[in-house]
């Protein structure tokens, strides 16, 4: 069968123009990215501006005490570049220590779940190398906003609502945040957060002490900020802030084990991005520490299959690629982690071959790594349900104790010298530990994505990074790039990120089109995020996908979740249109806050 025609409505067109194209999941930073490129930064500057932004008004989504995954390419680069923002565990955060507190995974929500903070000194590394603005131009946007005030979007405050026992019972530094007038506010207050605000000016404070003009100074001066956030004021306040017991996931009261140290010893760095050809295209990610390399085998495992088994609109098509992500995701929690892991293996032909060969016409229910290299393969808990003290009901990625599956944000940015930026910062959600009084935010919960099992490459180990599941993505045609993309959601960042690639790449939908059309995913896997349950042969699909093809899914054997018409997905992208000499951006619709910009 053909594939299936994108439909002619779309929410919103799919922006064009030849200056600069910014999209993210919030209003207020795609127009700062704009605003700064309009001033005459760059794509970094812009990208940079727009991420402690997010810091802000994305407060559930993400914090300065989070993590990032970024990928990019210079206008003058041959390859894109991974920009690394994934801290690593504290140098105390054993699998004996965790399991001595009585614990069998890491807790999804408390400080024992916090990895070193990435996201800040990542975003200051780009800043430094690839910018063109001074720090405290950079920051004067977000600076703005947390001392003034922002309104609280209807996501964050659903959000503060849903934990505010939690808060007022065991974290009063949250409540006192979060709970003004001691009730969650409602959608549209302006909230203020001074203290972080005044995070922010001891980082221009620090980085004013270096008085060189040009950019030797101007690298001095992001360095000397760099500094002051791993070995300063915020590094000895978490710690020691955490370091009192506090209620987790679990129901225990348990302190952290981050310590300043850790947050020194902690740097963001570059790495080559891991890529694969797929229908004329080059898809770029990061390497295995992240859940990118499992996007890449699905591609592969798809690629030489009819157009219409790569058509999520079509029962065929959206059963193949539930089967074949069922697969590469298998791989992802075998293999995956922060250690010399085969990707060249997991990629060969052979091995794809063999995995391709495990596609059948009904939906298998079994959790199936393959062993590329002969070895067994790691094979987590396996769990349908976890009872555990303290976990609370509510919205599916956000429970009342503060556990949180998926919650992120994302921006793209392209400008007219041909720089191209993608990045997913998350972690540091206000719901994840308690709130730092002094700092005005919490640290994340990265860790969770460790297992208390010794001996695997997702294993707890000091200093090692948590395999994160933070993606974005880089598409280059002709060894140049052509689009950034990416999206917020946890194990279906990839997954969502797949369909409007099919779409695009094979269907020849406009970007829009693509983000626009119904959405599905897996859950047949061992979710990343705590209490780390799965259902077998899961599959969650949007209304709008069709009742024949979802009624045709379930006949294949798929336990089919509905999900809403327009519930799953925040797919957005910038790109270059080389041939017309244009570029183009366009957002997700989903949840009414996501938004591009451009001209």
């Amino acid at each position: 069968m053909p594939y299936t025609p994108p439909s002619s409505f779309t929410t919103r067109p799919t922006l064009t123009g030849t200056f600069g194209m910014s999209a993210t999941t919030h209003w207020l930073a795609t127009a700062t990215a704009q605003a700064v490129l309009e001033r005459g930064g760059n794509a970094f500057d812009a990208s940079v501006a727009a991420a402690f932004v997010l810091h802000v008004v994305e407060p559930h989504l993400n914090g300065p005490g989070g993590d990032l995954v970024g990928i990019f390419q210079t206008a003058d680069a041959s390859a894109p570049t991974v920009l690394m923002g994934q801290g690593t565990a504290p140098a105390a955060a054993t699998i004996d220590h965790y399991r001595g507190a009585g614990l069998d995974l890491v807790p999804g929500a408390g400080g024992l779940a916090a990895a070193v903070p990435g996201a800040v000194d990542a975003w200051l590394l780009l800043l430094r190398d690839h910018g063109t603005w001074e720090l405290t131009d950079v920051l004067a946007y977000a600076i703005g906003y947390a001392r003034d005030g922002h309104p609280l979007v209807a996501g964050a405050a659903a959000t503060i609502a849903r934990v505010a026992e939690l808060f007022r019972d065991d974290w009063p530094t949250s409540a006192a945040l979060w709970l003004p007038d001691g009730e969650p506010p409602a959608a549209g207050r302006i909230l203020r957060n001074p203290a972080y605000a005044e995070v922010l000016d001891g980082l221009v404070h620090a980085s004013c002490t270096v008085r060189d003009d040009g950019p030797v100074g101007r690298a001095a001066r992001i360095d000397a900020a760099r500094r002051e956030w791993r070995s300063g004021f915020v590094a000895h306040e978490a710690s020691a802030f955490l370091g009192q017991p506090h209620r987790h996931s679990d129901g225990g009261a348990h302190p952290a084990v981050i310590t300043a140290d850790d947050f020194a010893g902690f740097e963001a760095t570059y790495e080559p991005a891991v890529t694969r050809d797929f229908r004329g295209r080059t898809v770029a990610k990061a390497g295995a520490w992240t859940q990118g390399p499992a996007l890449l085998q699905t591609l592969a495992l798809l690629e030489p299959l009819a157009d219409d088994l790569l058509d999520p609109s079509q029962e065929a098509g959206a059963h193949t690629v539930l089967e074949a992500q069922k697969l590469a995701l298998a791989d992802r929690d075998a293999w995956f982690g922060d250690d010399d892991v085969d990707l060249e293996a997991l990629l060969s032909e052979d091995y794809l071959a063999e995995r391709r060969a495990l596609i059948a016409d009904t939906a298998s229910a079994e959790f199936r790594p393959g062993s590329p290299s002969g070895t067994t393969p790691f094979r987590p808990p396996l769990r349908e349900t976890y009872d555990a003290r303290g976990i609370g009901t509510g919205e599916p990625t956000v429970a009342r104790t503060g556990e949180t599956r998926g919650d992120t944000c994302h921006l793209d940015v392209v400008d007219r010298w041909g720089n191209i930026v993608s990045a997913t910062p998350s972690g540091g959600w206000l719901q994840s530990s308690p709130t730092i009084p002094a700092l005005g935010f919490c640290l994340g919960t990265r860790l969770q994505m460790t297992w208390l099992e010794p001996g695997h490459p997702s294993s707890l180990v000091p200093g090692r990074r948590p395999r994160t599941t933070l993606t974005p993505t880089v598409v280059l045609r002709d060894g140049a790039p052509e689009f950034a993309i990416g999206s917020p959601g946890g194990d279906q960042q990839d997954q969502w990120q797949l369909l409007a690639l099919l779409r695009i790449i094979v269907g020849g939908y406009t970007p829009q089109q693509a983000i626009d059309a119904p959405a599905l995913h897996t859950t047949a896997m061992p979710e990343s995020f705590w209490p780390r349950t799965w259902t077998p042969a899961g599959a969650v699909v949007e209304g709008r996908l069709g009742e024949a093809v979802i009624e045709g899914l379930e006949r294949r054997g798929h336990r089919v979740t509905r999900a809403g018409d327009w519930s799953l997905g925040r797919v957005s992208a910038v790109g270059r249109d080389m041939a017309a000499g244009l570029l183009w951006a366009a957002a997700n619709p989903r949840g009414m806050q996501g938004y591009a910009a451009g001209r």
